[in-house]
């Protein structure tokens, strides 16, 4: 017994994957401020969910939505809650998860060994990279008007009714596979 249990704890240490980055976890949406959430984002507040579509979707979705016909479409994109206009502009965002897989990594040190080789070679199929990626989209709107640099912030009066406009407009970016039904449901 007291030699598996470390052959044990080996083999389960060996096949398993240590996480260097993990992309956060965004279940509906959240506000937060944009450079906090990642690096090269300004530092309002922002609408922030999680896209499981392909790359450039989401801008798509707003061009054929908004009907902007490919001017515009990321910054100032015009809309009105309550008869009041105001503006949004989005922002896609992306992280990799990053993870080390130890077991090609210890079998190309131990091919390298046995072979004398000073440099080291990768044999395994994973290729020069025994780190494993995996992307995570999400979608960054930053809301403000032209008297306010920043409508999702808390002490903004029409705070809830914009966050009601866009979560409608994530919902429906979500559910909507052919965008030009959008137009004709406004």
């Amino acid at each position: 017994m007291k030699k598996t249990l470390p052959l044990l704890f080996a083999l389960f240490f060996l096949h398993s994957c240590i996480p260097l980055r993990i992309a956060p976890k965004v279940d509906d949406y959240k506000i937060a401020q944009g450079k906090r959430f990642k690096k090269g984002l300004p530092k309002k507040q922002l609408f922030i969910f999680e896209d499981p579509k392909e790359q450039y979707q989401f801008y798509d979705y707003i061009d054929t939505k908004f009907e902007l016909n490919d001017q515009y479409v990321d910054v100032q994109v015009p809309f009105e809650v309550e008869g009041r206009p105001y503006f949004f502009s989005f922002y896609e965002v992306y992280f990799s998860d990053k993870v080390i897989n130890l077991v090609p990594l210890l079998f190309d040190a131990t091919v390298n060994a046995a072979l004398g080789n000073e440099d080291f070679q990768t044999y395994t199929s994973t290729g020069q990279n025994t780190a494993l990626k995996s992307d995570n989209f999400y979608i960054a709107i930053e809301v403000f008007s032209e008297d306010e640099p920043d409508c999702l912030r808390d002490t903004y009066p029409n705070k809830m009714s914009v966050l009601m406009y866009l979560r409608n407009l994530k919902e429906e970016y979500l559910t909507t596979h052919n965008y030009n039904e959008v137009v004709f449901k406004n």
